[in-house]
């Protein structure tokens, strides 16, 4: 598998397949934002918005392929507030189901972790829905619960569920967490 990072042309130019692979992953059940069945054309939209932020670089989007075909990817959302420019949110952590169980969901994170890292950010947070496969990549991975929010969003069935959020120390910061354990 080849990860590569998409500059906002390379954004634009593989829409589709980022499109496809939304498509599966909310038919397939992840609870990403969107209700199922997701039609492929407000997949394609969607992504379309996202080059503009790639552009100014608020977004970072990595895309993994086997072949020809982009089978994960993962974004970090940087904001644009001078207070908040020491964090990151992980979003979007996708991988179509055909290659779930090899270990590209954890090479995604390790990523966009190490990439944030090289940006100056020492904090990542993100939200996943409670319970769901997930969780248990970003427990293992050294994430850390911040709270769950009861009926935060709908699946993509439509049913409220919980959401958990996570939050992790990156860099330096990680480093001189650890420190202080260890004194």
């Amino acid at each position: 598998m080849i990860v590569t990072r998409l500059h906002a042309a390379r954004l634009e130019a593989a829409v589709e397949e980022l499109a496809d692979l939304l498509v599966d992953t909310v038919d397939d059940g992840a609870s990403v934002g969107f209700l199922a069945p997701l039609d492929r054309a407000a997949a394609v939209a969607w992504w379309k918005e996202r080059a503009a932020a790639a552009a100014s670089g608020h977004l970072a989007v990595w895309t993994a392929h086997d072949g020809n075909r982009t089978v994960g990817t993962v974004t970090l959302a940087f904001p644009d507030k001078p207070n908040s420019r020491h964090r990151a949110e992980l979003v979007k952590l996708m991988v179509h189901r055909d290659s779930r169980g090899q270990g590209l969901g954890r090479r995604l994170l390790a990523v966009a972790e190490r990439a944030a890292v090289e940006a100056g950010v020492t904090l990542l947070h993100l939200d996943t829905e409670t319970d769901s496969p997930a969780e248990r990549l970003y427990r293992t991975a050294g994430w850390t619960v911040a709270g769950v929010i009861p009926d935060y969003a709908a699946n993509p069935s439509g049913v409220l569920r919980p959401t958990t959020l996570y939050y992790k120390y990156v860099g330096a910061r990680a480093e001189a967490a650890a420190s202080s354990l260890t004194r």
